[in-house]
Order: structure tokens, then C-alpha cells, then sequence
């Protein structure tokens, strides 16, 4: 093979990564919960918000999504397989830090959804030893 034929499948194998490290993240991006799934909910109590709040903030979807955009971009760059891959590590930055926003505040709302039932039976315990 010569050399020219080396630089174009070259070429080709990079736009092919870029072109992976790009999927990955459109389908990470969509994978993400709506706005309005974790501001509106429909619920009849305290428990019924928060455990459709932890179900909108389910993202083993993003993480796995994510995952490979990481993957397949470590592999192009340690090939030197991009011209320019500044705007794909932006996206992967930005989608990584509202990832761990949700899960941030996913834990907080499972650690409320525990602790909410524990704290309103106390609460009716205390006020049935009144009457």
C-alpha cells in the first residue's frame, strides 16, 4: 500500500471515530430527562412527588451513552485522529457535569423518599399518644 493510500483510510477511520464520538453524545444528550418531567409531576401525596421525580432523573441511559463518547474520543486523540476535537470535549464536559447534577440530586431525593414515610409515622405516633 503507499502512503497516500495510508493518509486516506487514515482519514476515513478518523471522520468514522468522530463520527461515534458524535452519536454517542446526541444519543446521551436525548437520553436526558425533559425539564418539564422534573419540574411537573402529577402525584396525590409527598412520596408520589419524589418517587416520580427519582424515576425523571433515571440516567443509567446517559451514563452508558456517555461512556462511549469517552471511549471512542480517548481513542481518537491518543491516535491524533482530530484536527480539532475542542468542541467534542465541551460537550462531553457539559453533559458529564449536568449527569452528576442528576445524580446528585437523585440521591438526595431517594434519601427523602426513605426518610419521608419514617418521619410522618412518627409524626402520626406522636400526635394518636396525644388523643
Amino acid at each position: 500500500m503507499s502512503d497516500m493510500e495510508d493518509e486516506e483510510l487514515f482519514g476515513e477511520a478518523a471522520d468514522e471515530i468522530r463520527g461515534d464520538v458524535e452519536e454517542h453524545l446526541a444519543a446521551a444528550r436525548a437520553a436526558l430527562p425533559e425539564s418539564d418531567a422534573i419540574w411537573t409531576v402529577e402525584a396525590d401525596n409527598t412520596l408520589g412527588v419524589l418517587n416520580g421525580l427519582r424515576s425523571a432523573l433515571a440516567a443509567e441511559e446517559v451514563e452508558g451513552h456517555l461512556r462511549d463518547a469517552k471511549k471512542w474520543f480517548t481513542i481518537g486523540e491518543r491516535a491524533d485522529a482530530f484536527e480539532d476535537a475542542e468542541d467534542l470535549r465541551e460537550e462531553i464536559e457539559t453533559i458529564e457535569d449536568v449527569l452528576d447534577d442528576l445524580e446528585d440530586v437523585s440521591e438526595t431525593v431517594g434519601d427523602l423518599a426513605s426518610t419521608i414515610p419514617e418521619l410522618r409515622g412518627e409524626l402520626e405516633s406522636l400526635h394518636d399518644d396525644e388523643e
